[in-house]
């Protein structure tokens, strides 16, 4: 990336469209007409320049609130975040979101009747390393309802968030698990016109990640724009 000319442009396809036919919510925000593309600034190549030195080591582990542990399978999420030339980005936030062991968010909007989890909030803040590295625990999130069209589920998945170097690489997207069934009938995950960069969207059971006796791992390496980036969400 050249800092003064700005970031390289995807290639067609690795980003979902604003508005999916399939996906119902996506025609009541999505813009009318077609964006401008405008010359990168410097503020959005060299920011944000926020201090996440607050953010704590046991934000880390979604495992345990309230003097309780979660309930549900636990799993390890490790991985990676890149630049679009392959190189570590050290030091940037990661950020999770996500349903409970029973496919339920702890959000007042969340009107799906299974059960609450006191002991899981389903948020999860972490720094990468100095090789942009991330370990997060959590447990593995449930499908759910969503009422899109008839007997409607999302898969499992995990919300990420990211900010990246600079305003251009800021980053939400969604991971997914392997072998998942409803992956094939997913709206927002078919969104996204390139089956090679859907396949970026699902995380690999990665053995070295998991801790015996306690934890199934998965990788899940993020790339911030370029020709490998990992696709947004919808």
């Amino acid at each position: 990336m050249n800092s003064l000319t700005g970031y390289r442009r995807e290639a067609p396809g690795a980003h979902p469209p604003n508005t999916h036919p399939a996906y119902a919510s996506s025609h009541k925000r999505a813009p009318l007409h077609e964006p401008i593309r405008l010359a990168h600034t410097l503020s959005e190549i060299t920011g944000p320049g926020a201090g996440w030195e607050e953010t704590r080591t046991a934000e880390a582990d979604l495992t345990h609130r309230n003097g309780g542990e979660a309930l549900g399978e636990r799993i390890v999420v490790a991985g990676r975040v890149l630049d679009e030339d392959g190189r570590a980005v050290p030091h940037t936030l990661v950020e999770i979101w996500q349903a409970n062991a029973a496919g339920r968010y702890d959000h007042p909007t969340d009107r799906h009747d299974a059960p609450l989890d006191p002991h899981f909030s389903g948020i999860g803040r972490v720094l990468t390393g100095a090789d942009g590295t991330y370990r997060l625990m959590t447990v593995k999130p449930g499908a759910y309802p969503w009422r899109n069209h008839y007997n409607a589920w999302r898969p499992q998945h995990i919300h990420f968030s990211l900010f990246g170097p600079g305003f251009a690489t800021r980053l939400i997207t969604q991971m997914y698990f392997p072998g998942d069934p409803l992956l094939a009938l997913d709206p927002i995950f078919n969104s996204v016109p390139d089956a090679k960069a859907r396949a970026r969207l699902i995380a690999a059971f990665a053995i070295d990640v998991t801790v015996p006796e306690r934890a199934l791992g998965y990788r899940f390496d993020i790339v911030l724009r370029g020709r490998d980036a990992t696709p947004a969400g919808i």
